[in-house]
């Protein structure tokens, strides 16, 4: 193992990547209740949803982690899986069939798949300017940090400000904030695991403020109807077939674009925490990370969790002292149990349902009109991640300490690196933002008649993010 995974070398311990390991897993396990009930709204099998997100997400952790043997975990990707349900799918199956839309995911990553085996890749990824490398991993500290506001209850949505403080009366809300100031005093405190104890410290007082409660069953059996959907029969067709259909290519190639960058930047972003990006930019290794990466994506689809992609909640693990590819194997495994003792796992990782007529009130008091499923009250739901939440709040913070190296004083690094910085969180994606500084940094560029500076992959990508960005506003 420690030929392998080469502990020594990379200044840890097998204890460590395994609290690197326990921690990555906790801050992702939202994702085992999360994409199910995305993708049960389009017609997904709920059981087999979560077979396949638990399995399919414990598959590629232990494969990127021995043939990487960089700390990064993958699981169903957010955004995407809605951009399947509701775009792709259609609600309540408006439009296509669940398994043409799982092979719509099949395709893109097969596509992925073999631009990694051509390098090219690899190649768009080292030609992207070192400033706005910097720039993705500052973005995505401050999207995690929203995401963990937002879970935790600490802001909440208002109709002009955009956003507003949080109702502090309710118990979740004190979880989140038992959660961030534990983590926060142990950090200061030098004591290891500080951010697994914070989210265990965190699980305790939901437990005693009822925010969470122990199951009543610790078992559930595993459902593999989603497995193979895209060689699944529908209307008497392959679904695999059906979704080579003209009106789903440009849905094949959209996904694509966004599978393309948003681990890019997981990637970037994760990299500068751990250690292995170089001076320059490039992140070691990287041709056998996006291999088990454009695989993944593929997997997903055949599986039937949607894409799954490498999470920047790695960084987690990665600040509790994770180096290795063993961490990821670890949450592969936490992953893999998943798939019989969901009801323990959702305790910790799960969302906190709030009452119907809370989530009513959320909206009303916020200025907005509520969605459908919460009139009449008591027919929706509307969840809250507090457990987790003061974790990533943490990570987010540990990720800003890259926007000091970003050249602020040079106009055509520093707009296109600031577009980023903030087209990450506020647009809430992670590809979007990275879209406006490609496209930005290019045009900047071009003005000044700097051409040479540019390099011709960029001209490239920038064209396809831009089209990207015109055919979805018709």
């Amino acid at each position: 193992m420690e030929k392998h995974f080469k502990f020594r070398e990379r200044n840890t311990s097998l204890k460590t990547e395994i609290l690197s390991g326990a921690t990555t897993f906790l801050t992702m396990a939202y994702v085992i209740f999360v994409n199910p009930g995305i993708l049960s709204a389009a017609g997904v099998p709920f059981a087999g949803a979560v077979t396949a997100t638990a399995l399919g997400a414990a598959l590629m952790c232990v494969l990127m982690g021995v043939i990487s043997n960089r700390p990064l975990a993958l699981a169903a990707g957010m955004g995407i899986n809605a951009a399947l349900a509701f775009s792709v799918i259609g609600f309540q199956q408006a439009n296509v069939p669940w398994q043409v839309g799982m092979s719509v995911i099949f395709i893109e990553g097969l596509i992925i798949f073999t631009l990694v085996l051509l390098v090219f890749r690899e190649a768009v990824m080292n030609s992207i300017p070192l400033n706005l490398k910097r720039a993705i991993g500052v973005g995505i500290g401050l999207f995690i940090t929203v995401i963990g506001l937002n879970d935790g209850g600490i802001i909440r949505p208002a109709p002009i400000t955009l956003v507003s403080l949080g109702d502090f009366s309710q118990k979740y809300v004190w979880v989140t904030l038992i959660g961030f100031f534990s983590t926060a005093f142990l950090m200061a405190a030098k004591i290891k695991g500080d951010i697994l104890w914070g989210i265990i410290t965190a699980a305790a007082a939901a437990l005693l403020l009822g925010v969470t409660a122990i199951p009543q069953s610790a078992f559930a059996a595993p459902d593999f109807g989603t497995f193979f959907a895209p060689f699944q029969t529908v209307n008497g067709h392959l679904a695999l077939v059906q979704a080579l259909a003209p009106g789903l290519l440009f849905a094949i190639f959209a996904i694509m674009l966004t599978d393309f960058f948003d681990t890019m930047g997981s990637v970037v972003a994760v990299g500068g925490q751990a250690g292995f990006v170089n001076q320059n930019g490039t992140v070691r290794d990287i041709n056998k990370i996006l291999l088990v990466d454009s695989a993944a994506a593929a997997v997903g689809g055949l599986l039937g969790s949607s894409s799954i992609t490498t999470y920047v909640e790695s960084a987690a693990g990665v600040a509790v002292g994770g180096r290795t590819g063993f961490s990821a194997v670890v949450t592969g495994l936490l992953f893999g149990l998943c798939a019989f003792f969901i009801p323990l796992i959702q305790m910790i990782g799960g969302g906190y349902r709030l009452p119907n007529a809370l989530h009513y009130a959320l909206f009303v008091n916020s200025g907005f009109t509520p969605p459908a499923d919460v009139i009449p009250p008591g027919t929706g739901d509307y969840f809250m991640f507090p457990i987790t939440a003061g974790a990533l709040i943490i990570v987010g913070f540990l990720m800003m300490k890259t926007v000091r190296d970003i050249d602020w004083d040079n106009f055509d690094e520093a707009l296109p690196a600031f577009l980023t910085v903030i087209g990450i969180p506020l647009t809430y994606n992670i590809s979007y933002g990275i879209g406006f500084g490609f496209i930005s940094y290019t045009a900047i560029k071009m003005a000044g008649r700097k051409f040479s500076q540019v390099h011709p992959l960029m001209y490239v990508v920038s064209f396809a993010f831009l089209l990207s960005f015109i055919l979805a506003a018709k």
